[in-house]
């Protein structure tokens, strides 16, 4: 379909809380998900970076997120229900703000409920990377960045510095 503009820090639009689609919405999500696509793999190929991204973040308010690591992955209303207690520090990077790395504290694993692109219901334990990575992605879909989450106010890094942070 379309490489859509991803909106950037900074735009208040990044702040609203999405909806949840309704099955009745489905037929017309296969243009939203190949924009989604497209978008990813058009910010991958410049930034070399990009693992997956949520509706709101190109300005659509739907509880809907794209992931593309070894294939793609459609997460619709995905709702976490179950975060692990151990903590893990990571610096985030962001498609909203691609030159920015941010901090934060994510749950090591969690569960995480959706529905796939036939409207199943589906679950998935995650952990590490993946655990950190679909919290981000959640936090989208009700308006929260990364920046919120900073861990302190010295949190905050240029992603051209990568090579002096702990």
């Amino acid at each position: 379909m379309t490489v859509k503009q991803i909106l950037l820090l900074g735009n208040p639009k990044l702040y609203e809380t999405s909806i949840s689609v309704d099955k009745d919405e489905l037929d017309s999500l296969q243009n939203l998900v190949q924009d989604l696509h497209d978008t990813l793999m058009d910010f991958r190929s410049k930034h070399g970076v990009g693992r997956a991204v949520a509706a709101p973040q190109i300005d659509v308010k739907k509880r809907l997120i794209y992931m593309h690591i070894d294939r793609p992955v459609v997460f619709i209303n995905p709702r976490i229900d179950q975060k692990g207690s151990e903590m893990v520090q990571l610096w985030d990077d962001c498609m909203s703000f691609p030159d920015l790395l941010v901090k934060v504290q994510r749950h090591k694993t969690c569960r995480i409920h959706y529905r796939d692109i036939d409207w199943r219901e589906q679950a998935m334990i995650l952990e590490g990377n993946l655990s950190e990575l679909l919290q981000h992605e959640c936090d989208h879909l009700d308006g929260v960045l990364a920046v919120s989450r900073a861990v302190d106010k010295y949190s905050f890094a240029l992603r051209s510095q990568k090579q002096y942070l702990a």
